[in-house]
């Protein structure tokens, strides 16, 4: 086993700056107040299944269509790029349709394991070892849950304002790590 700390610790803040639940407050409050009761268990564990699923088998898919990791990287990071510009400037450049419905669809796919976690998830695995990669992915699904749960005494206490905030500030640690990746990964193509 390849425990270490500092690598459990970066996996842990990437995926909580893609997954950006605080960020997606707003969004689960307005489902909640559309459908009712959101399950909140149900969807944290299907997320996690999701993750954990594509760490392992992500990389195989991959193999079967012809691309290596490090280039899925690079990729992954000019994806985690354009989401973390979204976050810092308030735009949107990725049109999503609104769910009729808040079932595990909307929650747990796309809100929570969307194209930007399953990236930045196979971009974790090109420099880290599996396991502490599913131990940042456990902590960031408690967390998770917590909000999920909690959501609606979370957007009363923070505001609209501190929302904002709070996802700037991961925007911009989000942009720090997607040229991290990008540096780490691109010598490895040629």
């Amino acid at each position: 086993m390849n425990f270490d700390i500092k690598q459990m610790l970066t996996a842990s803040m990437v995926l909580f700056a893609v997954i950006d639940i605080l960020g997606s407050i707003p969004i689960i409050i307005d489902l909640r107040n559309k459908v009712g009761h959101i399950q909140s268990e149900k969807a944290s564990i299907v997320a996690a299944s999701i993750m954990v699923a594509f760490l392992f088998v992500g990389e195989e898919i991959l193999n079967i269509i012809g691309i290596d990791v490090n280039s899925f990287a690079v990729a992954g990071a000019f994806v985690i790029f354009f989401l973390a510009i979204e976050m810092i400037l308030g735009i949107t450049l990725y049109k999503n349709d609104e769910p009729e419905s808040a079932s595990i669809v909307p929650i747990a796919f796309p809100i929570i394991a969307g194209a930007g976690t399953m990236t930045s998830i196979l971009s974790l695995r090109a420099e880290y070892h599996v396991e502490n990669i599913i131990v940042a992915i456990i902590v960031n699904i408690i967390f998770v849950y917590l909000v999920l749960k909690f959501s609606p005494r979370i957007g009363k206490v923070l505001g609209k304002n501190g929302l904002n905030v709070i996802r700037k500030v991961f925007g911009v640690i989000l942009l720090a790590i997607a040229v991290k990746l990008f540096a780490a990964n691109i010598n490895q193509l040629f």
